[in-house]
């Protein structure tokens, strides 16, 4: 981005060249590291030697979504977000639709090989397996999308590269070392995110087995990934969205000391992230049980509980996500970083405390919530102290927050309605036309709700995808 700013075309170019091969190297050699050392990882530090199939299965997607974020990265440098969010998109559909079909059909084939083995552990480790092909599918077929848009792309790029005359041409090894310099920090604040799921289910297990509680361990562990955080994660890859398209932006206006209009794209970012972010948690919170029921079979009071208490990590994680965004956007990447830690750090001592008062896999839960919430404040702090920005809260959090709340108690009472009526329909049926009708008439609810509030004006309506349409409705309708 700050190469294309000064029409430095080569080196953008060389710059992308150079971050694909750090790419390939990174992911691959991680991708070897799980294929080869998966069991030992599986049995020495995750204590689950069972989920080793799962780790083995995940491990291709570490290789393609390396592969996939400099493409992503390439477009987003260019000035352009609609390759990045339309295979977004298209790679969390598909995560969702393979993970959940992938689950059903393995764990079926773990019930067959447990059977003949005398170990009814094979079935949960075949269904992690299985779901663990979500990622694999979505990424892959997120990374075709974008490999047809670059291609198609291409020969324009390569006739500015032509054209560039610049007149300065950075070596590969220059470039190589700035890039590197540039992702470490990056690097390091999301390893200290992604961290956070592998030392909580070490802490897990290792206090669980020590409690006498092996049975549950692992039945718990798999509701809490395989439902309740394949659920939250949805809404929030809005936010890695948003956190994807605002650091390039926000590095072109730093380049160019326009710091007025990187506050204004800082707030606009925030306000958009929560006009989604906030709903969606209500929403979740409201419909957790008929969603749940929808997507997965079994018993599902444990993973309905586990959403009607996190859901609200949407709003903290998507935040949180942004923020870091932010800070890289501005130049100030060991921020984040030193954040993460120290989230991190009381993250780990509270999970410990909550897993000896017994609170089972809801410490986990609160954990997560505690450590977000963390780097939401540290990360807000940096803001103001080196932007000298103050968040809007009236339009950003309050609006949003009231229009949502009235959104839920009208879907709270659409779903009671809903569920007496359809009382004798089949379970899965009856919970996918609750969801369905629930979410259209709360969309509808919520949007009307936020226009009479003035959370969103016609400004606001022609910065989005369709919002001249929608604006045309809203007005004739004399809700603007």
């Amino acid at each position: 981005s700050a190469k294309i700013g000064k029409r430095q075309y080569r080196n953008a170019n060389r710059a992308f060249q150079c971050a694909m091969a750090f790419a390939v190297a990174a992911g691959g050699l991680t991708f070897l590291i799980v294929e080869v050392f998966g069991d030992v990882l599986a049995t020495n530090f995750m204590l689950e030697p069972m989920s080793a199939m799962a780790l083995k299965v995940l491990g291709p997607a570490l290789l393609i979504v390396s592969i996939m974020g400099v493409f992503r990265g390439y477009f987003q440098g260019l000035g352009t977000m609609m390759p990045t969010a339309v295979s977004q998109i298209i790679e969390q559909i598909f995560v969702l639709i393979a993970s959940i079909a992938g689950a059903y059909v393995l764990y079926r084939r773990g019930e067959k090989v447990g059977a003949l083995l005398h170990n009814e552990n094979y079935a949960p480790s075949y269904g992690a397996a299985g779901a663990s092909l979500g990622p694999v599918v979505g990424s892959l077929i997120g990374l075709i999308f974008l490999l047809l848009v670059y291609f198609s792309y291409r020969g324009r790029f390569k006739a500015q590269v032509k054209r560039d005359t610049s007149g300065t041409v950075d070596s590969y090894s220059t470039i190589f070392r700035l890039i590197v310099l540039t992702i470490l920090p990056v690097l390091l604040s999301t390893t200290v995110y992604n961290i956070s799921n592998v030392i909580d289910i070490r802490i897990y297990n290792s206090v669980m087995i020590q409690k006498g509680m092996e049975d549950v361990k692992a039945y718990n562990w798999g509701v809490y990934s395989g439902k309740y955080r394949v659920l939250v994660n949805v809404p929030i890859a809005l936010a890695n969205a948003m956190c994807s398209s605002i650091v390039p932006v926000l590095t072109g206006l730093i380049v160019r000391e326009e710091y007025r209009q990187a506050k204004e794209k800082i707030s606009q970012a925030m306000r958009f992230t929560m006009i989604v972010a906030i709903p969606s948690t209500i929403g979740m919170s409201v419909l957790a049980r008929p969603i749940i029921t929808m997507l997965f079979r079994g018993e599902i009071d444990l993973a309905v509980s586990l959403l009607h208490v996190g859901s609200i990590s949407i709003i903290f994680y998507t935040m949180s996500t942004l923020t870091n965004g932010v800070l890289q956007g501005i130049n100030k990447m060991k921020i984040p970083v030193r954040n993460a830690c120290i989230a991190l750090v009381i993250h780990i001592v509270f999970l410990y405390a909550a897993l000896e008062m017994d609170m089972g896999i809801q410490a986990v839960v609160y954990a997560n919530i505690l450590f977000a919430v963390i780097v939401c404040i540290l990360n807000h702090l940096a803001i103001r102290k080196y932007i000298r920005y103050r968040q809007e809260f009236i339009r950003t959090f309050a609006i949003p927050l009231a229009s949502s709340a009235i959104m839920g108690v009208v879907v709270g009472l659409i779903y009671w309605l809903l569920s007496k009526a359809l009382s004798g329909m089949g379970k899965a049926l009856s919970s996918f036309l609750i969801v369905m009708i629930c979410i259209v008439i709360g969309a509808v609810v919520y949007f009307m709700a936020m226009l009479f509030l003035k959370g969103i004006t016609k400004d606001d309506l022609m910065k989005m995808p369709g919002g001249r349409t929608v604006y045309t409705i809203a007005a004739k309708c004399h809700l603007m």
